[in-house]
């Protein structure tokens, strides 16, 4: 079995529109596709989105029964399947449920003019799944017969995101372990970082587990129940249940892509100008002016092949749950250690923030 990479995420949510208006004017992606019952997707609306060589399905359930709307009552929107690309579909499904992976969807195949996709789910955590995706053929299609592909409007810019670097999830205590080994015996993925944290008398574990590719990343984090209750408790208490806190997306200039999506209306998580006094002494020598960084409030670490740099937005959600990393590789191939405290210290800051304004009409 071989994972090439990530081929897609989709999220369920209340209102694909809604949802894709955001996407589409705050952060750069641009509507590419669309299916719905008149295309055989019965009972949901689904939109594909793209940004370079990202590609986002936004999918709203039209009856109460559909996954989509079951899955938004209990969870709010968020990432609800993560589509991994294979050479195989069928042989893949079958290798992961000999392993131990619950089968959701067995192999179904799509077929167009000049293209095929065969596509199968297997469950991944919590409530999210992992579809396996198969392509042949042109590679213009996305679900030939099932999404409808629209022509690109004219002016659409390319937008300042490139790709999917990784994917932030959180997982109840105790679970942490279990999930890593269900990624190395089942997937094939190996642990390649591991930290625990404390900030302000919170803690958390977290294990980085990726592909033998290297191109499909997870960040699994979880609570220390010692410690008080901090930022990943509340992920998991509003979230209801394990998924995915955020979404990192990579950049080739981190400084114009946060200074166009903050003039596009994306609010970004506060860092305090004392980060900066010594940040050169901390990582090294920046190619960026420090005062710039400090002004957009852009992160700096560095592991032991080079830096990166990475800010993370507000959630644009009711319930704080999913928001957006982005996060720019200059050299390094990993995490620093101080990349998920700067996360972790920049969410606390965000709660405390959403917690002391006024709540409700009249508050």
């Amino acid at each position: 079995m071989d994972i090439r990479g990530i081929d897609h995420i989709e999220m369920f949510v209340g209102d694909a529109r809604q949802a894709a208006f955001y996407f589409g004017t705050a952060v750069g992606f641009h509507l590419c596709g669309e299916g719905g019952p008149e295309t055989g997707l019965t009972g949901q609306r689904s939109l594909l989105l793209r940004q370079a060589d990202v590609r986002m399905v936004l999918t709203s359930g039209l009856t109460a029964e559909h996954p989509a709307a079951t899955y938004v009552q209990r969870h709010g929107d968020g990432i609800a399947v993560v589509a991994l690309e294979v050479d195989d579909a069928a042989g893949a499904y079958a290798e992961l449920v000999g392993r131990g992976a619950t089968g959701v969807t067995p192999p179904r195949t799509f077929t167009g003019a000049d293209a095929e996709v065969v596509v199968a789910e297997v469950g991944g955590f919590g409530d999210v799944r992992h579809r396996l995706v198969e392509r042949r053929g042109s590679r213009v299609e996305f679900l030939p017969g099932a999404v409808e592909m629209l022509p690109t409007p004219p002016g659409v810019d390319a937008g300042p995101l490139t790709g999917i670097d990784h994917l932030a999830i959180c997982v109840p205590p105790g679970q942490l372990d279990r999930t890593v080994r269900h990624y190395r015996e089942v997937f094939g993925f190996a642990d390649i970082f591991t930290e625990h944290v404390e900030v302000a008398g919170q803690a958390m574990n977290s294990t980085v587990v990726q592909s033998p590719s290297g191109q499909v990343t997870l960040v699994l984090l979880e609570p220390d129940t010692t410690h008080r209750p901090g930022q990943i408790d509340a992920f998991l208490a509003q979230h209801a249940g394990a998924g995915v806190q955020h979404l990192g997306l990579s950049t080739g200039d981190i400084v114009a892509a946060v200074e166009t999506l903050r003039s596009r209306g994306v609010r970004f998580a506060g860092t305090p100008g004392s980060y900066y006094d010594a940040v050169e002494d901390r990582v090294g020598r920046l190619d960026a002016p420090v005062d710039k960084l400090r002004e957009l409030g852009v992160l700096v670490d560095r592991d032991h092949a080079g830096q990166l740099l990475q800010i993370f937005t507000e959630s644009m959600h009711v319930r704080r749950t999913l928001f957006l990393e982005l996060i720019e590789r200059r050299g390094a191939l990993t995490f620093g250690s101080g990349n998920i405290k700067a996360l972790y210290e920049a969410k606390e800051r965000e709660l405390a923030a959403t917690a002391a304004a006024p709540q409700g009409v009249g508050a």
